[in-house]
């Protein structure tokens, strides 16, 4: 297992507990951030981030706008980011990965796929 940490960046608690609790029965370990500003201070400030599990449909700063500001930000520019949405029409994953996205996972999350996906971009 990776010893690097998982930043959830979500607008919803119901939403963060679940994937917390997920991720750390799968012996991950994670935080979480309620907005995009918030959660890329603390990926700038936390070297051990290794990924971002980022919402797209946010108020405020939405993901498209936050995946910006994670590819403009010198020290964040590299690091994986799975878009997660539950905006599954044709086209979406297209455009998240347009926007930096690494990957894309829609919502009701499949959790064996996010686990394929997150041993892959942490190995």
């Amino acid at each position: 297992m990776s010893n690097r940490k998982i930043l959830i960046i979500d607008d919803d608690a119901k939403n963060i507990f679940a994937l917390t609790a997920t991720l750390r029965s799968r012996g991950y370990e994670s935080s979480s951030a309620t907005s995009a500003e918030e959660g890329i201070r603390m990926a700038a400030a936390d070297p051990l981030t290794g990924i971002i599990l980022l919402d797209m449909m946010m108020p405020g700063t939405d993901g498209y706008q936050a995946l910006r500001m994670i590819r403009s930000h010198e020290q964040l520019q590299k690091l994986p980011v799975i878009a997660v949405t539950a905006q599954a029409m044709k086209g979406d994953k297209e455009k998240c990965l347009e926007a930096g996205a690494d990957d894309y996972i829609s919502k009701p999350i499949d959790v064996d796929r996010l686990m394929e996906r997150l041993a892959h971009f942490l190995a």
